[in-house]
């Protein structure tokens, strides 16, 4: 997969793109967890989500988020990487003109900024929200959230309790015109440490279910 250089709002911001040999394939983009806690585009939650958006046809897009890695610029508490994010599917955008469908999926932090995407972007069709920080951040701007998608977390979480995630998941829930998809995955810490193989069978589930569907329209 070529490593990308492109634009963003404070400067280059580096990545990692696989452009898919099918025509007018859809797009995904993965979004990395917190920066000054080491997260970034290598992360292996974030590698797996790559790879298997590669696998199912898609172009995907992975990238540094700003001041990480050679990624220009400092850290902005999300306000600033929700605007690389957005700099990052523009980009996808501009080299796949007539794909049909975009994907955003994130871990962690990466995920509170993949569900704020979520509200900028009507294009979005779809999500994968691995371990969201819902005890540490506000979600409340999913009102309404206007795509449905998938909310995975491990059952062991210390650093975000699996009461919030059940919280946050309800609330989705109980909104009209949407599906939102749970699952815990056992024995599953934040990080997934041992636990990845059972994160993606989770993650594999859900794409099967949803591109199944896509194919038979």
């Amino acid at each position: 997969m070529p490593d990308i250089i492109f634009n963003g709002p404070e400067g280059r911001l580096e990545g990692k793109y696989h452009h898919s040999s099918e025509p007018n394939a859809p797009l995904a983009l993965i979004l990395h967890p917190h920066p000054q806690f080491g997260g970034t585009m290598n992360n292996k939650v974030v590698y797996h989500m790559f790879t298997t958006f590669k696998n199912r046809g898609f172009s995907v897009l992975r990238f540094n988020f700003r001041g990480v890695g050679r990624s220009q610029g400092d850290y902005d508490q999300g306000v600033g990487e929700l605007s690389d994010a957005a700099a990052a599917l523009d980009w996808m955008q501009t080299h796949n003109e007539n794909s049909p469908a975009v994907w955003v999926a994130g871990f962690s932090f990466g995920a509170w900024i993949a569900m704020q995407l979520l509200m900028r972007r009507p294009e979005i069709e779809g999500f994968i929200s691995v371990a969201p920080p819902a005890n540490m951040y506000d979600f409340s701007f999913l009102a309404p959230c206007p795509s449905s998608g998938v909310i995975i977390h491990g059952d062991k979480d210390r650093q975000v309790p699996t009461k919030d995630v059940r919280k946050l998941v309800e609330k989705l829930q109980a909104q009209k015109g949407i599906t939102i998809h749970h699952s815990e995955v056992e024995n599953a810490d934040h990080f997934f440490e041992n636990t990845i193989p059972n994160l993606m069978e989770s993650v594999d589930d859900y794409l099967n279910m949803r591109l199944q569907g896509d194919a038979e329209k």
